[in-house]
């Protein structure tokens, strides 16, 4: 049982003088993959974390990792703060950024939430979408010039992946299309059609559609920026946290039967995000394989409306916090 394997990092990968920001970097699959960006070298790493204390220690720990300092002792090791489920936050984050980091090379979407209730988040918004969609819309958005401009420097293309699911074709829109005049956010803030068995599929849904336009948006030909999405796979970290206790339990026998442990399974978004090209711009990739027809509906004429629908709808809200991001509406 479990995953395929998946191999170790092509040796010759090499991240030297780049910076890499990764979400959700304090613990599991981002604090793991920051980890393996500082063993590739990279000069600088920025982990996004709610708490500062949890920061300071996932700082401390990758400073004390002891091929960390056998290979790159002087790395640059930061956590900034960021809060998914506040639009604020995002938008205070990009600012901070902006002023504070002058050349980023990687930025990786990895923060996520699952919880088997509805919530809403600090923003006002349902809060799974909020923190696994909405506000790293806002994040990408505001910090593509950045990534465009160190492409530039560079003379190579800079990453913005995003950590996906495979399990985004159990979405539910396809089976529930958004009523007429409805707004994509005012779908899913809607408690009586909220389904927690499906919501966190919907959310890998909307991490497509939000890959599918930031793609138009850099340009699918030669870009500057490659934007694509990932699944890691069934990986034992303790994203289960949330879930409601009587859960807890199946999960955790059912991970220590099929999952892939965190390294390997961080393995996966170091080669979304160092080491696939423009071949994979716009694209998934589940087993460090290029995959398609994930979600025929996206492919379908409602599913290109939806996108274009939901990119305006996301646009005009991230605007309210980021004003200059209406440019891209």
């Amino acid at each position: 049982m479990g995953a395929p394997p998946i191999p170790p990092t092509p040796a010759g990968t090499d991240l030297t003088g780049k910076t890499a920001i990764v979400t959700g970097g304090n613990a599991g699959l981002g604090l793991e993959a920051a980890r393996q960006f500082l063993t590739l070298k990279a000069a600088r790493v920025i982990i996004a974390v709610r708490s500062p204390a949890k920061g300071k220690e996932a700082v401390a720990e990758l400073k004390a990792d002891p091929t960390v300092k056998k290979v790159n002792p002087n790395a640059v090791i930061e956590a900034f703060p960021l809060d998914l489920d506040d639009f604020q936050s995002g938008a205070d984050f990009v600012r901070k950024v902006k002023s504070e980091v002058p050349e980023l090379d990687i930025l990786l979407n990895n923060g996520g939430t699952n919880v088997l209730k509805y919530h809403k988040s600090a923003s006002g918004h349902e809060r799974v979408m909020q923190v696994n969609v909405y506000t790293h819309f806002l994040i990408s958005l505001g910090l593509l010039p950045l990534l465009i401009s160190t492409a530039e420097r560079r003379g190579a293309p800079t990453h913005l992946s995003f950590v996906g699911s495979s399990m985004q074709s159990s979405h539910s829109l396809a089976k529930k299309p958004l009523a007429p005049n409805e707004s994509v956010l005012q779908h899913f803030d809607d408690q009586k059609t909220y389904n927690p068995m499906t919501r966190y599929q919907d959310s890998k849904f909307m991490v497509n559609v939000l890959v599918r336009g930031l793609t138009k948006v850099v340009g699918e030909e030669n870009p500057k920026v490659i934007v694509n999405h990932m699944c890691p796979g069934l990986v034992s970290t303790g994203f289960d946290k949330d879930l409601p206790v009587w859960l807890k339990p199946l999960m955790y026998m059912y991970r220590r039967i099929s999952a892939r442990h965190v390294s390997e399974g961080a393995r996966t978004l170091i080669y979304a995000t160092a080491v696939e090209g423009p071949e994979s711009h716009g694209k998934f990739l589940a087993n460090n394989v290029i995959s398609s027809g994930e979600v025929p509906f996206l492919d379908e004429a409602a599913g290109k409306v939806f996108t274009e629908k939901a990119w305006k709808d996301l646009v005009t809200e991230s605007s309210r916090y980021l004003p200059e991001l209406s440019q891209y509406a």
